[in-house]
């Protein structure tokens, strides 16, 4: 049913906000509804309901909108309703990624998940665009990718003010460029594939165009300008005009020169902190830092500039600790950046996602920081749904207005806000977190990913799987993921999409070894039966997955990026009817082997058991693959 709600008091600036929270939230507004008594003061947030009236009393835009979910959420308890929430840091927000993963969301698209955001009362959305933002007079900087124009990331940051939520872009100015660098108009401005040639005027006039076009659309002051993982600055072109100097003195100098661009703009910069503390690692990452060089990266933190430490692997709250103090000591206390688990493939890993993100919020809260931020990167293709990372935000929201984690609380919001059950999101890991992984010997690992995509003839997979069931474990979560669908709203698709990949993992999963088997047991029924039933059922699920997850795609992403799995999902099928051919040319007898299933299966990189393989180009054969980047 849906009620009717009459707003009065401080209700100025909300009616365009509520106007978008209507669409997805049942109420309407008008006279002789609950009379809700608005009210913006200092303090906490507090929803009340008692003797046929309500009222919500909050600071700031988005708290209103959370409450207003709270007060919808509670409009039917039984008695009088009293809540009150004290908001943990001053910003908790998101961070989508338009660049990594190829996918570039559509307006509608952002608007939704800006809706449900507002609803959790999140009140921050970073846009992460390496290329795929339109900066004038470079026609060839996001050609082809789906770059936004400016009027759409300005309608984009109307609807978002509307709600509460703060706009902010989120780029690069030295690293992480390969879309853009690839292309011949950027040869004289390349220190490398990569990364962006420092020191040099042209760059900096080139840097200076892209953080005009990427800040101008928006509200917000504030800027992220990315320079991390610069892994060879200093190594390439750089090297051939200077010489050798140290990465420290290099990027130091450049961020120096990309601070007075920013500071001439009136913009307030942050980056991603990980090369001051990789300037003076002594060993691979960089937490390898001995206390005693903080005072040198303390000297070397311009005024004016905040960091933002990102740590999306940690289970310890102890660590996390530890490295707020450690940027504190170094400069300042940093933005903290957590992550939700959706790069590793077609499912997010949610166990990894909270066993990460309650210890690191419960330590930004004891260590005083007072922003965070729950990023979605969509490396490898952007293979997972974005709606799909919904149950993440909502434990960062969660965690933000209560003084501890609560899972009954979870469970509730999360199935209002968004119409989702708890316990059937959590499943969503077991596409991943497979038997045999109860003490898995990485963090995380995805064999739905390399199971899915690696040729049945070469089997690059085949001895981490062996002996691990996926065949029945699949075919299990399968019935289970589409049971879900009618339990789970609007996002049932989510399962309805996953459970056609544990339709095709369930037969492919096991399919390498099974032709082995066969074929080293000389079993010529069997092999057969591979051929003429078990290949044509693969391809005929693969076939409804590519076309689910096309439909999908295509209704939330523009379809630039698209193209990437088509050649993906062409290929898996080219690699299954070559397979067939391989089969019958045997069992015919016009070849007298199969060398394919003759190479003894070796452990993925000397890995035994399940693995973490995120780039696709490592998975459907040893062999190279040229055009392997971003692919």
């Amino acid at each position: 049913m849906t009620a009717t709600l009459t707003f009065l008091g401080d209700v100025a600036g909300l009616s365009a906000g509520l106007r978008a929270m209507r669409r997805s939230y049942r109420f309407d507004e008008g006279d002789g509804g609950l009379p809700v008594q608005v009210e913006q003061r200092p303090g906490p947030l507090s929803v009340e309901r008692a003797d046929g009236r309500a009222s919500i009393r909050f600071e700031r835009r988005v708290h209103f909108f959370r409450g207003l979910g709270l007060l919808l959420e509670h409009l039917d308890d039984p008695g009088d309703v009293r809540l009150e929430e004290t908001p943990r840091f001053d910003s908790v927000g998101a961070m989508a990624d338009v660049s990594q993963g190829n996918a570039v969301y559509r307006e509608e698209t952002l608007r939704e998940l800006l809706v449900r955001m507002a609803c959790m009362g999140l009140d921050r959305l970073m846009v992460y665009a390496e290329d795929n933002y339109a900066v004038e007079g470079e026609p060839y900087f996001g050609y082809m990718r789906g770059r936004y124009a400016q009027e759409q990331l300005r309608a984009l940051d109307d609807f978002a003010d509307a709600l509460g939520i703060e706009l902010v872009p989120c780029i690069q100015t030295l690293a992480h460029l390969i879309d853009a660098l690839k292309w011949k108009r950027f040869a004289d401005l390349k220190e490398d594939d990569d990364t962006l040639l420092v020191g040099e005027p042209s760059t900096y006039a080139f840097i200076e165009r892209l953080i005009r076009a990427a800040s101008a659309p928006f509200r917000s002051r504030r800027i992220h300008l990315g320079m991390d993982e610069a892994w060879k600055l200093g190594q390439g072109n750089y090297l051939l005009k200077h010489g050798y100097r140290s990465r420290q003195e290099i990027m130091q100098e450049h961020l120096e020169q990309v601070l007075a661009i920013v500071r001439r703009l009136g913009l307030s910069p942050m980056i991603w902190s990980d090369m001051f503390f990789r300037s003076v690692s002594t060993g691979v990452t960089h937490y390898d830092v001995a206390e005693g060089e903080l005072e040198r990266i303390r000297a070397r933190i311009p005024a004016g500039l905040d960091l933002v430490y990102w740590d999306y692997y940690h289970k310890d709250e102890a660590f996390y600790g530890t490295w707020i103090r450690r940027h504190a000591a170094a400069g300042r206390t940093p933005l903290f950046a957590g992550g939700i688990w959706s790069w590793n493939g077609y499912a997010v890993d949610y166990r990894m996602t909270f066993d990460t993100t309650i210890p690191a919020l419960s330590a930004c809260a004891r260590e005083g920081v007072r922003e965070v931020l729950a990023t979605i990167w969509g490396d490898g293709g952007t293979e997972s749904l974005l709606f799909s990372n919904l149950l993440g935000l909502q434990l960062f929201a969660e965690l933000a207005y209560a003084p501890a984690y609560d899972e009954a609380k979870l469970a509730a919001r999360f199935r209002f806000c968004c119409e989702g059950e708890l316990a059937d999101w959590q499943a969503l890991s077991e596409l991943d977190r497979t038997p045999g992984t109860e003490a898995p010997p990485t963090n995380s690992q995805n064999p739905s990913h390399y199971l899915l995509w690696q040729h049945p003839m070469m089997g690059l997979f085949d001895r981490n799987a062996e002996g691990l069931g996926y065949p029945a474990h699949y075919a299990g979560l399968a019935e289970r993921l589409a049971a879900a669908e009618d339990r789970n709203g609007a996002y049932g698709y989510v399962f309805g999409h996953l459970a056609a990949l544990a339709r095709v993992l369930a037969l492919k999963a096991g399919l390498g070894l099974d032709l082995v088997a066969a074929y080293e047991a000389r079993d010529r029924a069997r092999l057969a039966a591979l051929r003429d039933e078990t290949i044509p059922e693969v391809a005929f699920r693969v076939e409804a997955l590519r076309e689910r997850h096309r439909r999908l795609w295509l209704r939330q992403c523009l379809p630039f990026g698209w193209e990437i799995h088509d050649l993906r999902y062409g290929a898996l099928q080219n690699a299954l009817d070559t397979t067939r051919l391989r089969l019958g040319d045997w069992l015919a007898g016009d070849v007298e082997r199969l060398e394919e299933l003759e190479e003894e299966r070796l452990p993925f990189d000397g890995i035994e058991g399940p693995t973490l393989v995120l780039r696709y180009s490592r998975m459907p054969s040893a062999s190279r693959i040229s055009f392997s980047t971003g692919f």
